[in-house]
């Protein structure tokens, strides 16, 4: 187990951004490295920075390894204890990926990496609110320099991501690896897994009255024709009335793929059916009413953006949604119902009510719920419930201001304890695959460093990799 986690440590560490500069073929120290002198004046030569290292058509700069240093500090990082040695070996392997991602014909979306651009300068603008701080903060010339060095950021730590995610795709493990790899684990050493809880919900919502929605519908269609017939920009009716935070966030065009669903089934369907240029009519899905306006087709990838509008709640409805579940508890308190009946046949929440209002655990994808992992909110919402004791009526509101009211019942209860085989299996198998994905990264790393020109420079020469870059 120890192993293990030394191993994802040294993949997490694999996955903070840096930024190198591709060469052609040999390195060519260009004028951005090496400054040049006049030969007359050798006295005067001054070096500005040096290679440390390259990897197939990647070089590393010898000024990376500290600004490697200065990001993982900025990102809340620790760095007590990590050496320029290590620091380098993963450049070394971010190169590595990068570089054969390249040679696979992996390809990251350059609008999807624009998005992430824009996104990723409003957070730091939130923690830094003067660009030119920022500017100077990362050593760039200008804005304009700041946003291309983010973007090969970006870029590169996509394409090492995938080339990672294409080595491990078909990695599995069966039931007979998954008890040998529990066999091999001392007993004194088998994890210990937290209680543990499986709980159940029923959700009320408040119904939206038809003529809400009408009333949203024939906006949408106002703002369509206004697009359409008299010229109006469609962004600008997206800025002044759209609904959907996301929107600001992805710098106002969410890129969507014909083969990588994204987005619901309903907006991908219409998305798809326009023309560039085209506005969509109204349409419904569970997030609200939308119209679509496609600004680019690239192939099989389309630009588009949206108006997303909510239809109104009125205070009746929502006194109407508490007042039903208020009497679904005393149904269910009084021997009426059963909790799992009741969610079948009343609760608004169609991801649940089909298994009885049990709740999957997005982290594990089984029932069981780590009670020493769950949010705050979560927490304090069962942590006094007794087995199979129905909560008070709750009432919760969504980001988009939604109200809605549920109550919960624990289901059934896992004391704190040992591993064991037939009890955790699920959390064994999870340790177990992700040994194997490490060892199938290892050997592939292995081989790739042996088949690709690695040059390591000057003192660098000296340190102690834990992959063999020096090729010995």
């Amino acid at each position: 187990m120890k192993h293990i986690s030394a191993l994802c440590m040294a993949l997490l560490l694999v996955n903070v951004m840096s930024a190198q500069e591709i060469i052609e073929e040999e390195v060519k120290v260009k004028e951005e490295v090496v400054k040049k002198v006049d030969s007359t004046k050798s006295q005067n030569a001054k070096k500005v920075d040096g290679v440390a290292a390259v990897v197939g058509d990647f070089i590393i700069l010898e000024s990376d390894v500290p600004k490697k240093r200065e990001q993982i500090k900025a990102a809340g990082g620790s760095i007590d204890g990590v050496t320029d040695c290590e620091l380098l070996g993963s450049l070394l392997e971010d190169k590595l990926y990068e570089h054969h991602a390249i040679q696979d014909s992996i390809q990251v979306s350059d609008a999807e990496i624009r998005q992430e651009v824009d996104y990723t300068i409003q957070q730091f603008l939130q923690q830094k609110p003067d660009i030119d701080e920022l500017v100077k903060f990362y050593k760039q010339e200008d804005e304009k320099g700041l946003r291309d060095y983010i973007f090969e950021v970006i870029k590169g730590n996509k394409l090492s991501a995938k080339m990672q995610a294409k080595i491990v795709e078909e990695v599995e493990v069966t039931p007979e690896e998954v008890r040998i790899f529990f066999d091999k684990i001392p007993e004194d050493e088998r994890p210990f897994f937290g209680t543990e809880l499986k709980v159940a919900q029923i959700v009320a919502k408040p119904k939206v009255s038809q003529q809400e929605k009408q009333k949203v519908i024939d906006r949408l269609k106002q703002i369509k024709a206004d697009v359409v017939e008299s010229g109006t920009s469609f962004r600008s009716k997206v800025v002044l009335y759209g609904q959907d935070p996301g929107m600001v966030e992805s710098g106002y065009i969410y890129t969507l793929n014909r083969k990588k669903p994204r987005m619901v089934k309903e907006f991908r369907q219409v998305a798809f059916s326009l023309q560039e240029g085209e506005v969509s009519d109204p349409f419904e899905t569970e997030f609200g009413y939308h119209i679509i306006y496609c600004e680019k087709i690239r192939g099989q990838e389309y630009d588009v953006s949206h108006v997303l509008l909510f239809p109104k709640v009125s205070d009746e409805a929502v006194k109407e949604a508490k007042d039903r579940l208020e009497e679904l508890r005393k149904r269910i308190v009084g021997g009426d119902i059963s909790f799992a009946d009741a969610a079948k046949q009343y609760s608004d929440e169609k991801e649940t009510r089909g298994d009885g209002g049990q709740l999957i655990n997005p982290r594990t994808q089984d029932y069981n719920f780590d009670l020493t992992k769950m949010g705050p909110e979560q927490y304090s919402q069962i942590q006094n419930l007794k087995d199979n004791e129905v909560s008070q009526v709750l009432t919760e509101q969504d980001r988009k201001g939604n109200v809605s009211f549920k109550i919960m019942r624990v289901t059934d209860r896992i004391d704190e304890h040992k591993a064991t085989y037939a009890r955790d299996f699920m959390k064994i198998k999870d340790l177990a695959l992700t040994e194997k994905k490490i060892k199938a990264i290892e050997k592939w790393q292995e081989g790739k460093i042996l088949d690709t020109y690695i040059k390591i420079s000057g003192t660098y020469r000296d340190c102690e990799f834990s992959g063999n870059w020096l090729k010995k």
